[in-house]
């Protein structure tokens, strides 16, 4: 053995168990998933007290289950359970071969909810499906009520090795109806995988879910630029050095808004104006689409965080590029004008901003 296949076999060696690591990780996250829809559905057909907590039912177990420290299963995560199980029944084929206690897991019975799944099965054999896709995967594909469109992507995914993002992509292109229309499906096909971003180890771990499931506290957004974390760095110390009222609050807080996951770099909230300062950085120049994705997370914050006594949130965009650097207040959602007075005396200034810019992409060798 020479130096090199010394760190060959380092390589192999970490790739292989890191990889067993993750599907570990993976399926016994989806089979608890599948579990957790098994009890509500028996809970709530056969529960003998279900009747006193009716459509508050998931409401009520998600705040039992924070109580004791249980996280991530907010009312809508375990909803995504109870779909899965309906959807997914034949889970509880791998699921029997598993050494579970009784206390756990046993047959569902016949009253359970199994007469109202879909039961055609005809995608991936259920071993398959947890050895080969993550629970997002599942609960992406869940949600399509179609079988033999589900049972389509189910198979590409496997086949073609899909992100969870890659799956979203092709689901939202139609790709299952234009394979349907091509004269040439297998060359479509193919074409779509030489093109499509692969599922890896590393992605599988940085799934929310997985985070969440093993207690671990989320690196909520994984930049790929250095500069963009850099600045991240020295801009939250830069405005909290300012002196002028912010409270940090969140970095890269996580939006989930309809099933999707959304990213905002930075939340303040300001004491003197009484509201949330949301920021975004972009390391390039400013475009329209920018502003219209910051009037998204206000809209969002407006509807969704705003307690009494608050003003309506406040949006700043900040892009750079190595020419040049731009601002960009979103103030849509702003109607008062007094508000409006207040908040420019209360925020630095544009020019404080572009400074701040200007010199730390400098400073961070962004030139």
């Amino acid at each position: 053995m020479n130096f090199e296949q010394l760190i060959q076999t380092f390589e192999q060696t970490h790739n292989h168990l890191q990889g067993h690591a993750v599907s570990t990780v993976n399926q016994s996250l989806t089979v608890r998933n599948w579990l957790f829809g098994q009890y509500i559905v028996e809970y709530e057909q056969n529960g003998e007290d279900r009747a006193k907590y009716g459509t508050e039912l998931l409401k009520n177990i998600a705040s039992r289950l924070l109580s004791r420290n249980i996280k991530g299963l907010s009312d809508r995560s375990l909803r995504n359970c109870r779909q899965f199980y309906l959807v997914y029944p034949q889970i509880n084929q791998v699921i029997s071969g598993l050494a579970l206690p009784e206390t756990i897991w046993q047959m569902p019975s016949a009253k359970s909810g199994n007469d109202l799944v879909t039961t055609g099965n005809k995608g991936a054999e259920a071993g398959v499906l947890l050895s080969r896709l993550s629970f997002s995967h599942l609960i992406e594909l869940a949600r399509e009520r179609d079988e033999f469109k589900r049972a389509f992507y189910e198979l590409q995914a496997i086949k073609g090795n899909w992100s969870v993002p890659e799956l979203q992509r092709q689901m939202g292109s139609l790709l299952y109806e234009r394979t349907g229309l091509s004269s040439n499906k297998e060359g479509l096909i193919i074409d779509v995988n030489k093109k499509a971003e692969p599922l890896t180890p590393v992605g599988i771990m940085r799934d929310p879910y997985v985070f969440e499931f093993v207690g671990l506290q989320p690196k909520e957004k994984y930049t790929e630029s250095k500069l963009e974390d850099a600045l991240i760095d020295h801009l939250q110390s830069f405005l909290l050095e300012l002196g002028k009222g912010f409270c940090f609050e969140a970095r890269q807080k996580r939006l989930t808004i309809d099933e999707e996951y959304y990213y905002v770099d930075l939340v303040f909230y300001h004491r003197l104006l009484k509201c949330h300062v949301l920021i975004d950085l972009k390391t390039r120049k400013f475009n329209h689409a920018d502003a219209g994705q910051m009037n998204f997370y206000l809209n969002y914050y407006r509807d969704n965080e705003m307690s009494d006594g608050d003003n309506p949130p406040i949006g700043i965009v900040l892009c750079t590029d190595r020419r040049s650097s731009t601002v960009k207040y979103a103030t849509g959602s702003l109607d008062n004008r007094l508000f409006v007075s207040r908040y420019q005396i209360q925020l630095p200034t544009i020019k404080e901003l572009e400074e701040f810019l200007s010199h730390d992409v400098k400073l961070l060798g962004g030139v």
